[in-house]
């Protein structure tokens, strides 16, 4: 099953902090409260430096009826970078030469990832690997022999650290490469039970997480992580899952990249089986061995060559009166419910010019009225 779109993306990554008070200054402005991503790049075109753009955000808090907003402060920061140096991790930031250009090709990219172990692994050829938690025993050997053999010709084996099929594929491929995307902070181990697999994986893998350091993983927080282990492989293989899974979530958010995806077949009557036999029936990938992987990839077109990083421009002071604001905001959060639509859909339904909406958003999310699910899709808060 795949979705490939050959033309390269019209978009471009922000450049990288040219400083470290800049990269201080864009972490800070990340970690504040209700600065999502797409408001975290939006601020950032908008003010020019991440210290403008701070010293701007209680204004546009104010703006949207948030009276009493407070920037991350500085201590918060400084408690990040001291937890991360006591734990051996690095910060990569979006942009830079060690971060995964796979990445760029999320609509909500990581500005920065917390990294742990071999950050050389990034910049190999990467396949993710997920599956159930409470995985068969025929499921753990199945993937067990996938990521050694599939670590064995090349590929470097991403999984998301859970106990299972992800375990099982991260300790298979530990002697050729693995990288372990994190739901919590690079430094929290989760599930408990993993915590020796983590140690190994971060002295001869890589650990990574684009979530504060010591944070404990909550719900929400995994779908985050799917998108980022989808987004890091080329294809993502589910061996074992239900029909209502964290792995099809992963396999969707590959397909939206237009990355194959692949499924190893089971028993009609084993639940566990149900999601990857139902991806099967909808056209993916049908894997017995580790050769029927490499086989599915082999038809890739060669990556499109980079294209050099060009400075956002500006976008048009907004005029809105008070009332068109208001308005505006009416709008929005009457075309939004619990169910995540996209943001370029939300403004074609609108009608009104991207440069009106975003900023109207960005007020919105701010005042708590929006949430952004991973890939960038808007709910309207219950």
């Amino acid at each position: 099953m795949t979705e490939r779109d050959t033309h390269p993306s019209s978009t471009h990554p922000p450049l990288p902090p040219t400083s470290e008070d800049d990269q201080f200054s864009r972490l800070r402005l990340l970690r504040s409260r209700r600065v999502g991503i797409a408001t975290y790049q939006r601020l950032l075109i908008e003010h020019g430096t991440a210290q403008n753009a701070l010293a701007a955000l209680p204004e546009v808090a104010r703006a949207a009826g948030v009276s009493s907003y407070q920037v991350c402060p500085e201590g918060v920061i400084h408690g990040e970078l001291k937890a991360a140096r006591a734990a051996g991790a690095r910060l990569v930031a979006q942009g830079s030469p060690h971060y995964p250009l796979v990445l760029n090709d999320l609509k909500d990219a990581p500005p920065f990832l917390w990294v742990i172990g071999d950050v050389a692994l990034l910049h190999k050829p990467m396949i993710a690997m997920v599956g159930a938690r409470n995985a068969s025993s025929l499921g753990t050997r199945m993937a067990r022999a996938l990521a050694r053999d599939l670590g064995a010709a090349g590929h470097v084996v991403v999984s998301g650290l859970a106990r299972g099929i992800d375990a099982a594929a991260h300790l298979a491929a530990l002697d050729t490469g693995t990288i372990a995307v994190q739901a919590g902070g690079v430094d929290t181990i989760y599930p408990a039970e993993n915590a020796d697999l983590a140690q190994n994986i971060g002295t001869s893998g890589l650990r990574i997480s684009e979530q504060a350091m010591g944070l404990h993983p909550m719900a929400r927080h995994f779908p985050a992580r799917n998108r980022i282990i989808s987004g890091l492989g080329a294809a993502t293989i589910v061996v074992e899952a239900a029909a209502k899974s964290g792995s099809l979530i992963t396999a969707r958010d590959a397909l939206d990249l237009g990355r194959d995806v692949l499924a190893v077949p089971g028993h009609p009557m084993d639940a566990r089986a149900s999601g990857c036999n139902m991806l099967i029936r909808d056209g993916a990938t049908l894997v017995r061995d580790a050769n029927d992987v490499i086989e599915a990839l082999a038809p890739l077109a060669p990556a499109a060559p980079e294209l050099p990083l060009v400075p956002p421009q500006a976008p048009q002071p907004d005029t809105r009166s008070l009332r068109q604001t208001a308005d505006l905001h009416s709008q929005i959060l009457s075309r939004l419910g619990p169910s995540p639509l996209a943001e370029d859909q939300l403004i074609r339904d609108l009608g009104a010019p991207t440069a009106t909406v975003t900023p109207a958003l960005v007020e919105l999310e701010l005042d708590g009225s929006i949430d952004r699910a991973p890939g960038g899709l808007l709910t309207r808060a219950s």
